[in-house]
């Protein structure tokens, strides 16, 4: 069923259409993403669709009585009531209903005579609602509510709590939990995927792929996209183009439409020319006028294709290491974190090698920021340590922003940190991240979150360091930028470690993912889906150990001495294949070490001059480079392999 459409919709502004002819029809099933570079609209059709503002050209079309919510960005619930309290708002109707239910229940109790028309009267009525009751889940309606405030990780111990007591990001939540539980026809959230933890966002995946109404998603989260969205309308170059499929999917066809476009327009170019070249060629000789006529007439029918209009600009940037690290980069040995003499997560153990990007996940406030901040200095360990490799520089991006200057101008920013650098190349620089021309004289303190973040990057990428340790690094960039980011990290020729909420960025770039809980760590050998399906297997592990374990019988505990023989067998046998897998993994650890330091070694000769001006000697030296590289690969590919395999027999043991 079609609830709204969008008709030749525009917004102009001075003579100049911010967009214009756009169309959208919104099913009752509908799933889109409105997706789009910042500035293209995206909120001003918003405002156009839930009725706060009207198209200069075109029309919204509604579907009578439809109801739509909306949850603008950063929206918070403003209430004096308690959390329980405001939730069950929602229901004030069913409320009501059982209220009346209740009172029928007492008139027919006391009516005498069954016989009589008013009796009959309070009967149907009384059946009527309680048939509306149910259909309206009437007896449902409160574990709805305690099952989407649970989702959102408020609990009983919070029912009392007043809804004007809770920060911002607890606001938020709740505001997007009472507009869940309204129902609407259509719902329409910006940006809902803000302060929350990848917990919370699985549960919200999921409880919106059984929404009962049609959904239109504004987010940066391509990951959330990826699993609600069934379409994606993008508003780009002032026209909106609506692609079937999730975000994947989008990028896909995009790519596909522009490859398509760019080969049609090249074609007839192709065939202009020649057909131009030849008129001008032989329009004034007399044997060849004629000809030169016909081809001009067909240049004259040719219906011209405009130039493909690729994506809107977005920054482009790399990191640069001025120098290589040793083999290890960073181990973090026994480590708990905390404030204030209060422990919040530990022992957390890893070892970070060279060129590996490993992310940190974990729920909201288990100190994944902590814990970077104790890794450099910022902020003691509660206990244990964290110890640089040979020849690592680190940089620091920090979530917070509080490594810039708010009374300084974009161009001072970096100059400051780079005085002997000419402008015109720090001018270059800030260009390639979107300052152009008088943007570098703004203020810091003027800028946009966006903005702040891109100019977080300039100054990190100015520095050349050879270990990034990144918060959040995605926070406040739009979709262009991420992914620009994302080619960054995975061309540094350096090492990352890097705390991210954001899944399609940890699935893009992470070789390796740390899980941060109150009991410490887990390493997990893979990206973001690896970690998911290892999670997943692990937890039915855990539930097929559970299962056996309730099953077992008395009888089963007072074995023969035979079987306790056998089990000591056993376990004689798992602990000497675990010491084999150890050694195995230490061996190879060492083979890695050694033959990075070949590598290291061989580099800096083919450095000096009396090697670099020997052609024959360069020639053979580079041989040994290029074999030896393809050694190393092979090496750290067995050792991730076998570090994988103790991995899983540690965990079966």
């Amino acid at each position: 069923m079609l609830l709204l459409q969008v008709q030749q919709a525009a917004r102009v502004f001075a003579g100049d259409p911010l967009f214009q002819k756009i169309d959208l029809n919104i099913q009752s099933d509908s799933r889109i993403a409105l997706v789009g570079p910042n500035g293209a609209g995206k909120s001003t059709l918003i405002k156009m669709i839930i009725g706060q503002s009207e198209p200069d050209e075109g029309q919204i079309v509604k579907r009578k009585n439809l109801t739509i919510g909306y949850l603008a960005q950063d929206t918070g619930l403003e209430s004096d009531d308690t959390i329980y309290a405001e939730m069950l708002k929602v229901f004030a109707g069913l409320i009501e209903m059982e209220k009346k239910i209740h009172q029928l229940e007492k008139l027919i109790s006391s009516s005498t005579d069954t016989n009589s028309t008013r009796y009959q009267e309070l009967l149907k009525q009384y059946d009527q609602l309680m048939h509306d009751f149910s259909e309206r889940n009437g007896y449902g309606y409160e574990a709805e509510i305690r099952s989407v405030l649970h989702g959102f990780h408020f609990y009983e111990a919070d029912y009392d709590k007043k809804v004007a007591s809770l920060s911002g990001g607890q606001k938020t939540r709740l505001a997007l939990a009472r507009l869940l539980l309204e129902k609407r026809d259509l719902l329409i959230l910006d940006e809902p995927t803000n302060h929350l933890d990848i917990e919370t966002l699985q549960w919200l995946e999921n409880y919106l792929q059984g929404y009962p109404g049609a959904l239109l998603l504004v987010s940066h989260d391509r990951y959330f996209l990826d699993k609600i969205v069934t379409t994606v309308c993008e508003i780009s170059h002032k026209q909106a183009t609506t692609y079937p499929g999730n975000y994947t999917d989008f990028v896909k066809q995009k790519q596909a439409k522009q490859r398509r476009e760019w080969k049609e327009y090249e074609k007839q170019q192709t065939q202009i020319n020649k057909l131009q070249d030849f008129v001008d060629k032989n329009l004034v000789r007399a044997t060849t006028s004629k000809r030169a006529q016909s081809r001009q007439k067909q240049l004259d029918k040719i219906q011209r294709l405009d130039r493909p209009s690729g994506d809107e600009q977005g920054p482009h940037f790399s990191f640069t290491p001025a120098a290589k690290s040793g083999s290890v980069v960073l181990t973090v040995k026994d480590g708990y974190i905390g404030h204030d003499a209060k422990t919040i997560a530990g022992p957390i153990n890893f070892e970070l090698r060279k060129n590996k990007v490993l992310a940190l996940v974990g729920q909201n406030g288990i100190g994944k920021s902590t814990l970077l901040e104790s890794i450099i200095g910022q902020l003691p360990f509660i206990s244990g340590s964290a110890k640089f490799g040979a020849n690592v520089q680190y940089g620091y991006y920090d979530q917070e922003q509080h490594g810039l200057h708010s009374k300084k101008t974009v161009l001072n920013e970096i100059w400051d940190d780079h005085p002997t650098t000419p402008e015109k190349d720090i001018r270059s620089l800030l260009g390639g991240f979107l300052f152009k021309g008088d943007d570098v004289k703004k203020l810091v303190h003027n800028l946009s979150g966006g903005e702040k973040a891109r100019l977080l990057l300039t100054k990190l990428a100015m520095q050349h360091d050879n270990l990034l340790i990144l918060d959040e690094p995605t926070n406040h960039l739009d979709i262009n930028s991420k992914e620009v980011l994302e080619q960054a990290v995975q061309d540094f020729d350096g090492t990352v470690l890097f705390v991210s909420h954001d899944r399609y960025f940890i699935n893009q770039t992470a070789d390796e993912i740390i899980e941060i809980s109150p009991k410490g760590s887990t390493l997990y050998l893979g990206n973001y889906d690896y970690y998911l399906a290892k999670k997943e297997e692990l937890q039915l592990i855990a539930e097929q150990k559970a299962q056996e374990a309730s099953q077992q019988t008395t009888q089963e505990k007072t074995e023969p001495a035979s079987k306790a023989k056998t089990a000591y067998s056993q376990s004689k046998d798992k602990q000497k294949q675990q010491r084999k897998l150890e050694r195995r993994v230490a061996a190879l650890e060492e083979e890695v070490d050694q033959l990075d330091a070949q590598k290291s070694t061989l580099e800096t000769v083919m450095t000096q001059p009396e090697t670099f001006n020997d052609p024959t000697k360069m020639q053979d030296l580079q041989k040994q480079l290029e074999e030896l590289t393809t050694q190393l690969q092979d090496k750290e590919s067995e050792w991730e392999a076998s570090s994988l395999e103790l991995e899983t027999f540690l965990e079966q043991a």
